[in-house]
């Protein structure tokens, strides 16, 4: 209770049966067990508040953090795409204009033209036709140190047991399986 013994709640109980008298003294117990709920009751909800006031700032405080959480990834949402980046990425490399950091690899590459196949064939056979013949005015180059082996002619493998097998035809199996014989008294060698 308040840390008290038997002995000052007899001394206590004394004093009240004489100050009180023994006719008013159930009354003024149940009284005093009124007033004591009463503030077991308001110290409760006191202490209740208190706890639910130190949740909410709690809970303010984590969804203040949330709340910045979805404002990052709405604001990164929005400047990063990941599937419009890799596409960027393919279309400048088809057009040869593949960036790296702030420089290019290289001159731009002129817008390409449209044009048909066909013209585009023939520009390659006049590129060809053009290279061809330096080709054949440059001088040969030095044999290699070591010449590369030219491929052996494909011959077919022979098949076993034929005729063009060169460990001949396989052994004909004995009807019965005799053991060897000794040659120098004929009886069968286990």
């Amino acid at each position: 209770m308040l840390d008290m013994s038997w002995g000052e709640v007899m001394l206590i109980g004394g004093v009240a049966l004489i100050v009180i008298g023994p006719k008013d003294l159930p009354k003024a117990l149940r009284t005093v067990g009124q007033i004591t709920s009463k503030l077991r009751r308001m110290a409760g909800e006191f202490q209740m508040q208190f706890n639910e006031a130190i949740r909410e700032a709690e809970l303010d405080e984590v969804r203040r953090e949330v709340d910045g959480i979805r404002n990052t990834v709405r604001t990164a949402g929005s400047t990063f795409n990941p599937v419009q980046t890799i596409r960027d990425e393919l279309k400048g490399a088809v057009e040869g204009r593949t960036k790296i950091g702030p420089e290019k690899l290289g001159p731009e590459m002129p817008a390409p033209e449209a044009r048909s196949l066909a013209d585009a064939t023939a520009q390659l056979k006049a590129e060809q036709e053009a290279a061809a013949p330096v080709q054949a005015t440059e001088q040969p180059a030095a044999e290699p140190a070591h010449p590369i082996p030219q491929a052996a002619p494909e011959v077919p493998l022979p098949v076993p047991g034929s005729v063009d097998d060169p460990f001949g035809p396989p052994p004909e199996p004995s009807a019965t399986h005799q053991p060897p014989e000794d040659p120098k008294n004929g009886a069968a060698v286990r």
